[in-house]
């Protein structure tokens, strides 16, 4: 069958756990069954629990993880072939089988230079368009320029504006709508980083793809003349290099921060939650599934071998955490620190 994945897949992963046959055990009449219990439930994800900023040291960058709003979209598109019974014991989905998804950007205080990356979704979309995808990020006049504030920043003191990919959950707050209707960049004394290719990629607008490239958040940046674009791995900045990890669009980025002997990845969407860090575990958005599988398996090696903190986008509850031995799931005791 198209898309089916065998169980014992799962089993020889460590993931679930194959049963072995046997008789069904008589239940008495008048009897009920206790619940099912595999797993604890995560207690609920909302906005206003949520912390609009935390901060850490990697090596002598200061490091500001922006938590820029809330996003829900269907759990089933998020973990592709992955089974329900299995992805819902991380991440409980909602009557109508979404998932709750934080839009963490990362504030990145360098020697030469204050860098944010990502930017989440902003406030140009509409109300059908927030209600669909689930979109809580209200704020002045968004959450993400409020958690700039937070972190001790105006946001014009931004220099470079590392965009992961153009997806509009990623590149949609680089551009505001004015009081008056007009969509400007967000960052205007900012340069807007992104992969050459990347940038060529978004202007296609076949019909698999234009619903996540939106051109008001590339155009306005375009007219402004704040892109750079790059080819390739890239050193942006000292402490900060730019690491191809194709598969979720073919042109995607992670972002590594490089600091006295120690480095950590913001991996954007090749891993978008902790829930995917096991390396079938892909997202059915990802346009080259099989790409994004080598992207995880070259970058898990080095994450295991070089000690990295792995930085996540979209997981609502975990911002960071270092792979365990087996490559398969976080350290335990070692998701915060």
């Amino acid at each position: 069958m198209y898309g089916r994945t065998d169980v014992r897949t799962y089993e020889r992963m460590g993931l679930c756990r194959l049963r072995s046959a046997r008789p069904r055990r008589q239940i008495p009449h008048g009897s009920h069954l206790p619940p099912h219990r595999s797993m604890s439930q995560p207690s609920p994800v909302s906005i206003e629990t949520l912390p609009l900023v935390r901060s850490r040291k990697v090596g002598s960058l200061r490091v500001h993880a922006i938590e820029a709003g809330l996003q829900r979209l269907d759990g089933g598109a998020m973990f592709g072939v992955v089974p329900k019974p299995l992805w819902e014991r991380r991440i409980p989905a909602d009557d109508r089988n979404r998932i709750p998804l934080g839009l963490r950007c990362l504030l990145v205080e360098t020697p030469g230079a204050l860098v944010l990356i990502d930017t989440g979704v902003g406030n140009k979309e509409d109300a059908r368009f927030r209600e669909i995808y689930g979109i809580q990020n209200q704020g002045s006049p968004t959450r993400l320029e409020d958690g700039i504030r937070a972190a001790g920043f105006q946001p014009d003191a931004v220099d470079l504006v590392v965009m992961t990919h153009l997806h509009f959950d990623h590149a949609g707050g680089g551009t505001v709508r004015t009081e008056d209707g007009r969509v400007v960049p967000a960052f205007p004394r900012a340069r807007y980083v992104v992969q050459e290719k990347e940038l060529a990629f978004a202007g296609i607008q076949n019909e698999r793809i234009r619903a996540s490239y939106l051109a008001e958040n590339v155009e306005p940046v375009t007219r402004a003349g704040l892109w750079d674009t790059v080819e390739g791995e890239t050193q942006l900045t000292e402490g900060i290099r730019l690491l191809p990890t194709p598969g979720h669009t073919p042109h995607h980025q992670s972002v590594l921060l490089e600091s006295d002997g120690e480095t950590a990845c913001f991996l954007a969407d090749l891993c978008p939650t902790a829930a995917h860090v096991p390396l079938p575990w892909i997202m059915g958005y990802d346009l080259e599934p099989l790409v994004t599988l080598e992207s995880k398996r070259t970058t898990w090696s080095r994450a295991a071998q070089e000690d990295w903190l792995l930085i996540f986008e979209h997981d609502a509850r975990t911002p960071w955490g270092r792979l365990d031995a087996e490559m398969r799931g976080l350290r335990t005791g070692d998701v915060e620190d």
